[in-house]
Parts: structure tokens; C-alpha cells; sequence
């Protein structure tokens, strides 16, 4: 007992010590600013952090959407006014993307407006599916649960990488397609099934953050609804139409605004899985700001800075809209 207890005094020394040095400090700073003010020197560590780590490059980014010339550092670029907005906008016919400036830049956003509604209709309504089936007392929940969650702790390119060996030409599901008789297919160089498997491993991949979401806002659902409507005699189709998707609106705007930026936002995947081909059939926004601004020579950072800006007011001024909705929605 007598070791046990000296160990004790020991450890709770050397936890006291720091705090007996920074008293003095602390003291000192709350006769000058007063004990009202104190509160913003804890949070003065983490507002420099989010300063110098997402303010400041929002900043650089703008500045540099308004400059022209491959070089880096700021005092090297000329400033070029709008000129890289005009470059991104100039096309004779915004429907034809050949007719434009940056006809990549077009594509891309075509393509990102059909990958984006078809990808998040897919990952709510697979997520929104999982996580009823998770919700129900079926034997080993809690297994299927850890195996819906576990692709979302995979890297992406890990993600990309194997699917990419699962559907190239000599692949797993071309080899499973041999043995049953069937010709095999190269399912990432034709436009049409690089899309479908685009937004199929991007849904594989983070529809189980999404299920885990739905997954506690259904458990959070009391169940004397459900049973006052057992009682009723009221269908499977009716209980969930008219009582859990109501119920679960507020979570399913959360998951369907957080699925469309993560969808706008989606590269790792694609840049691995099909590097934005066959051609630019599966190149998306964010893949055109990194080809534009790093990939390609010259590196054009204000064009890609400028697409960039663009990209963030869409998404600003899109969920801006969804809250509004959902509040008047509330309200209403």
C-alpha cells in the first residue's frame, strides 16, 4: 500500500506542476482582461488555427483567381483583374462544350451535373435502405453494421485501386464472367460503364457514413409511434411513409447536404479509378482544378484558383437554399 500510495503522490504531482506554473499566467491575464474576457484566450489557439489553416488559404486563393502566370509566389503574378472568370465563361454556346475557351472546364461541369444527382439519389436511398435493414432485430446486427461501415475506413486510392483490379480486362469479375461463358468487357474504357462503375465504387466506398447517420436518427424515433400504429393495423409501406420518413426529414437533410458536397468534392476515387477517361467522359471539377493548376504544363494556378472560387459559391449558395428550405419548411 505504502508504494501504492507514494506512486500516487507522484503522478499527481507531476499532473498538478504544469498547472501550478501556468496559474501565475492565467492569474495575471485575468486582472488585465477582466473575467469576462477569458474565454477568448482559450480560444485564441484554435481560432489562429482555423486563421492560418482555412481563412488564410481562402484568402491566397482569391488573390490568385485575379492574377495570370505560371509562378508561384504572389509578387511574381500580375494581376490580370477578371480575366481568368472571362476565359472559364467565354463559349459560344454553353451547351456545346467544344464551342468554349476551357472546353475541359464545360465537361467537366456536365459531367459533375449528371454524376452528382445520380450519385446522391444512389448513396441516400442505398444508405437510407441499409440503415432500416440495421434497424431491425436480426441476428449478427452488429457484425453487418461493422461491415457496412468498414469501406469508409479505407484510403480511397486503396478503394480505387482495387476495384480497378476487380473490372480491368483480366480482372476478378471479367474472370468470374469467363467461367460462367460470357465474353469479358472492359468496363473502364467505354464512356457509358466507366460512368456506371464511377458512381458505383463512390457509393461502395462512403454510403456507410451515410447509413451509420440514418441509422441513429431512425433509432432515435420512439417507438410508441410504431406500436400505436401496430395497433392500428397499418402496413409496413404506410409506417414508413407516413411515420419514419417524416420523422427522419431533419436527418435526412443533414446526410443529403452533406452527400452532394462530398459528390461535387469527389476525386480521389475517380483520379485512381479511371483518371477522369475514357477521354473527360468521367473528368469531374475538382479532377479539372488539379489537372489545370498542377498537373498539366504551364500550371495555370489562376484559372484553377478561379474554378475553385466558382465551385465554392455553387456549394455556399446551394446549401444556403437547403437550410432555408428546411427552416421555412419547419416553420410552415
Amino acid at each position: 500500500m505504502g508504494l501504492k500510495s507514494q506512486t500516487a503522490e507522484i503522478a499527481a504531482s507531476i499532473v498538478v506542476l504544469p498547472a501550478r506554473i501556468v496559474e501565475p499566467v492565467m492569474t495575471g491575464l485575468q486582472k488585465v482582461l477582466g473575467i469576462r474576457r477569458m474565454p477568448w484566450v482559450f480560444l485564441l489557439p484554435n481560432l489562429l488555427a482555423v486563421l492560418l489553416f482555412s481563412l488564410l488559404p481562402v484568402v491566397v486563393n482569391v488573390f490568385y483567381s485575379f492574377t495570370g502566370s505560371d509562378r508561384l509566389y504572389p509578387s511574381e503574378r500580375p494581376f490580370v483583374g477578371t480575366g481568368n472568370y472571362a476565359t472559364l465563361f467565354d463559349c459560344r454556346n454553353y451547351l456545346d462544350a467544344s464551342s468554349c475557351a476551357s472546353d475541359l472546364f464545360w465537361r467537366a461541369v456536365g459531367n459533375s451535373l449528371v454524376f452528382v444527382p445520380v450519385q446522391v439519389i444512389c448513396m441516400i436511398g442505398v444508405a437510407l435502405l441499409a440503415a432500416v435493414c440495421l434497424n431491425r432485430e436480426i441476428k449478427g446486427r452488429g457484425f453487418f453494421r461493422a461491415v457496412f461501415f468498414f469501406p469508409v475506413m479505407l484510403s480511397p486510392v486503396v478503394v480505387a485501386l482495387t476495384w480497378q483490379w476487380i473490372l480491368q480486362r483480366n480482372g476478378a469479375l471479367n474472370g468470374i464472367l469467363t467461367a460462367i461463358g460470357i465474353e469479358p468487357v472492359n468496363w473502364l474504357v467505354f464512356p457509358n460503364t466507366a460512368f456506371f462503375w464511377s458512381v458505383f465504387v463512390t457509393v461502395w466506398a462512403h454510403m456507410g457514413f451515410y447509413t451509420i447517420i440514418l441509422l441513429a436518427g431512425l433509432q432515435s424515433i420512439p417507438k410508441d409511434v410504431y406500436e400505436a400504429a401496430k395497433m392500428d393495423s397499418a402496413t409496413n409501406w404506410r409506417v414508413f411513409t407516413r411515420i419514419t420518413l417524416p420523422l427522419l426529414k431533419p436527418v435526412l437533410l443533414v446526410v443529403f447536404v452533406l452527400c452532394v458536397i462530398r459528390s461535387v468534392q469527389t476525386f480521389d476515387e475517380l483520379y485512381v479509378l479511371t483518371g477522369g477517361g475514357p477521354g473527360s467522359a468521367t473528368m469531374l471539377i475538382v479532377q479539372y482544378i488539379y489537372e489545370v493548376g498542377f498537373a498539366v504544363q504551364p500550371r495555370n494556378f489562376g484559372l484553377a484558383a478561379a474554378a475553385s472560387i466558382l465551385l465554392g459559391i455553387v456549394l455556399l449558395i446551394f446549401t444556403a437554399l437547403q437550410l432555408r428550405l428546411s427552416r421555412n419548411s419547419q416553420n410552415g
